[in-house]
């Protein structure tokens, strides 16, 4: 458990697997289907790819307003699945543009962003993870 006061708590609930429905109790429902397959639905690679999207942004954001800038960056999460040795494998590459600073400073920021977003740090670590500018 964490060394800090826990500030949020969310369950996501999936008992039907690859076909049928994911939700968040009171809250967001999705159908989910494989990737693989033509049924309509949101799989994992898209909620991996929002996941990551969001918070790297929203923490972009914060570092944008705590130096007076108006939000301007974007993340575009890619996420691709493969098979391996054991199953399959998600290849995650996303891309962070920030078009008001110069590369230096975009650079900074974004390393900054990937030591505070709790999803970029889940993830970041993953050898099959690329976060970049």
């Amino acid at each position: 458990m964490a060394d800090f006061p826990i500030l949020y708590t969310t369950q996501a609930v999936n008992a039907d697997g690859i076909t049928g429905q994911a939700y968040v109790p009171a809250g967001l429902a999705v159908p989910v289907s494989s990737p693989l397959s033509a049924t309509e639905g949101t799989n994992p690679e898209q909620l991996v790819g929002l996941a990551l999207s969001t918070c790297l942004n929203a923490t972009l954001a914060a570092i944008e307003a705590e130096h007076h800038y108006p939000h301007q960056s974007t993340v575009v999460t890619t996420v691709q699945l493969s098979r391996d040795r054991f199953g399959y494998q998600f290849w995650v590459d996303a891309q962070v543009t920030i078009p008001t600073v110069d590369a230096t400073t975009a650079a900074r920021w974004l390393a900054l962003a990937e030591s505070r977003c709790p999803v970029a740090k889940l993830l970041g670590a993953s050898a099959t993870v690329k976060i970049h500018l």
